[in-house]
């Protein structure tokens, strides 16, 4: 479920792997715990986005397939610096 606070991301038309280049450069602008809604209409971002996740520490909250692709809620995890 989207709240009032999450950023949107309208990603549709874009092949990969644009989705994840354009979803890692987007979440750098944004603060520890915010929240992305991304629209895709790329089948692999099925596969991608949650992968993508995992490998660098975000929350992947929903997977939903739509009509037109994929919805995801992803939680940007907490930045670490070195």
């Amino acid at each position: 479920m989207t709240s009032p606070t999450d950023v949107i991301y309208d990603l549709r038309g874009l092949k990969c792997p644009l989705p994840v280049l354009k979803t890692r450069r987007r979440l750098k602008t944004l603060h520890d715990g915010d929240r992305l809604v991304l629209q895709t209409s790329d089948p692999l971002a099925g596969i991608d986005i949650p992968h993508f996740c995992r490998q660098e520490g975000h929350e992947l909250i929903e997977s939903e397939k739509t009509a037109e692709g994929h919805r995801f809620i992803i939680r940007k995890g907490i930045s670490v610096t070195a």
